[in-house]
């Protein structure tokens, strides 16, 4: 259990990192130039979307650090159920645009951000 906990949360530090600086560093019309997928931003302001980003860096920085250095590995469920919520407001958001094949993915990354928060729960001895 705790190899896949490791793997999810290396794959999800890697796409919400890579996320968050695309929001952080390019502009809104740049961003949403780069995929059919981010037409979302649209329906946000430039300094939203700066702050999205920002969220999803620290909260992807807080899926691995703890863990990985074993100090205040408290944060890294946390940090996952803060991500969970990111997600759930994406899905709202595909949801209202009518965007269902986009919807999909976006659901699965709140499973998995939901059952990493779960397992790390459950693991971490409090």
């Amino acid at each position: 259990m705790n190899t896949a906990l490791w793997i999810i949360a290396g794959v999800m530090t890697a796409v919400y990192l890579g996320g968050g600086a695309a929001l952080v560093l390019l502009t809104k019309q740049k961003y949403r130039s780069l995929s059919p997928t981010w037409q979302y931003a649209d329906d946000f302001g430039s300094g939203h979307l700066k702050a999205i980003g920002t969220i999803k860096m620290v909260g992807a920085v807080g899926l691995i650090i703890p863990p990985a250095v074993g100090v205040a590995t408290v944060l890294t469920p946390l940090a996952a159920s803060g991500l969970t919520l990111i997600m759930a407001g994406a899905v709202t958001t595909r949801f209202r645009r009518n965007e269902w094949t986009y919807l999909v993915g976006d659901v699965l990354f709140l499973a998995l951000l939901a059952f990493l928060a779960w397992g790390r729960f459950s693991l971490e001895p409090f």
